[in-house]
Formats: structure tokens, sequence, C-alpha cells
């Protein structure tokens, strides 16, 4: 048993097979130090301190850790990550019911992300089929240039139609 600390709790005693160092768990999910403690920083994941402050990790945040990998390969901001984590616990081994409410929301917001992206692809098709470079064609889409007003940059797709 290692005497800990966490933030949010007093001391208490967890085996020291069930802790990593942070160069452990960076050796087991190839991801850096630096971002394990941004990672920390804003409340992904959680450490606990031992006797002499060094940073121990509980060995089920290895999933966690990994799933936010996945997360920012599949380009998912951060934050919906955290929120679609946020009922997996960082201080106990998480249960079936746990990764089962964590899996509903994150499949909400990867449903949502798909239909941005098929929104984006029926929007690309159609600029490609209209030929709308002669600007013909986007005078129905966006007359006298209207959308001009509210600033530079694409408007059409986060816009409510």
């Amino acid at each position: 048993m290692i005497p800990t600390s966490s933030q949010d709790e007093g001391p208490k005693d967890v085996p020291a097979e069930e802790l990593l160092s942070i160069g452990q768990v960076s050796e087991r999910t190839g991801v850096a130090r630096s971002a394990l403690h941004f990672y920390e920083e804003v409340g992904l994941i959680a450490s606990l301190r031992t006797a002499g402050n060094q940073r121990r990790y509980p060995r089920h945040l290895l999933r966690r850790i990994s799933l936010i990998t996945v997360g920012k390969q599949l380009g998912i901001a951060l934050s919906d990550i955290k929120r679609a984590l946020a009922p997996v616990p960082m201080d106990r081994l998480p249960s079936e019911e746990d990764w089962i409410r964590a899996t509903a929301q994150w499949k909400l917001v990867l449903e949502a992300r798909r239909r941005a992206i098929e929104e984006l692809e029926n929007r690309l098709m159609g600029c490609i089929g209209c030929g709308c470079l002669s600007m013909q064609a986007c005078g129905l889409l966006n007359p006298a240039d209207q959308l001009s007003r509210q600033g530079s940059g694409a408007r059409r797709l986060d816009a409510e139609d």
C-alpha cells in the first residue's frame, strides 16, 4: 500500500500495483507527459500524489486516456470528450453502467458530428455541381452577397436554415 492524497479527498492507501507513474502511463498510452499534465489541468484525468508529491495514476485511467486519444484523432474537441466522459468516475474502477452512460453521451457527440459532415458534403457537392465560380448559382443561395454582412469566412454550415 502506498499512502496517497488527492486534491478532493484526504489521504488514502492504494495498492502499489494499481498506481502508475507518469512515465509508465506515457509509455503505455503513447501520450506525452506534457499532454498528461494538460489533461489533468483541464479535468480530463486525475492523479493522486505520493508523500513525496509525485503523481501517480490509477491503472484504470489507461482506458480513459486511450479514449481521449482516439477522440482527438477523430478531431473531437477536448471539451466534447470531457462532456462525454463525465459519467465515468476517475476515483474508482468504472462499472459497466458507468461506461454505458458515457457511451450514450459519446454517441450523441458522434451523431452530431456525422450530421455536420453530411451537411458539409451535401453543400460541397452542390457547389461543385453548379459551377458557382461564375456567381450565377450562388446568387440563388446568397443574393447580393447578403452573408458578407455576418463577417468573413464560411457562414452557411452553422446557419439555421
